[in-house]
């Protein structure tokens, strides 16, 4: 009678192990490969370049400088926006997922209005106005650290000025302890 040690160090079972663990490798590698929607674009690329990969659209904003932010967002329910910044002779100068915290901490309180906001990182996902606090509440989805769903808050004054930002889990992805969503 074979005791169960030798099975598991037979060749055979050595080979079948080997390839279940290499198999595995190769499918992390393969998603981990899988490019995102912002990445593999290079600067100086066409506008159209950007279009013809990502499809229309769904807000543009000009920018002081005569540039242009075009924005791919998956807005309500998804973590992600894209944006590509064009010059103003058509070339891409970069495309970026905005809608992450070292983005949402350029916000600066107190100087930025509305409409920083809204060029910054498009339409939120939700607004809410609290009167107690005088606050207007701009809300967007997004994925902290590619692990954690959260949702960033931008409070406006009744002038628009941005005055306190803030970041909370997204109840969307909270579970009731049987691993099951609410």
């Amino acid at each position: 009678m074979a005791s169960r040690g030798s099975k598991i160090n037979s060749p055979a079972s050595r080979r079948a192990y080997s390839a279940r663990i290499a198999l595995a490798c190769a499918v992390v590698l393969a998603l981990g490969a899988c490019a995102q929607p912002w990445q593999g674009f290079q600067a100086g690329e066409q506008e159209s370049a950007v279009i013809a990969k990502l499809g229309p659209p769904r807000e543009v904003y000009n920018l002081p400088n005569g540039s242009k932010r075009l924005m791919w967002p998956t807005q309500p329910w998804g973590e992600f926006t894209t944006a590509a910044d064009i010059d103003a002779t058509g070339k891409v100068i970069s495309v970026r997922q905005v809608l992450q915290p070292s983005e949402f901490y350029r916000a600066e309180p107190g100087k930025w209005t509305k409409d920083d906001v809204l060029v910054n990182f498009g339409r939120p996902e939700e607004t809410a106005y609290f009167p107690l606090m005088k606050r207007e509440v701009w809300t967007y989805r997004y994925l902290e650290d590619d692990v954690w769903y959260q949702l960033f808050h931008f409070y406006f004054d009744d002038t628009g000025v941005l005055r306190a930002t803030q970041k909370s889990p997204d109840p969307l992805h909270e579970h009731n302890g049987n691993d099951q969503p609410f």
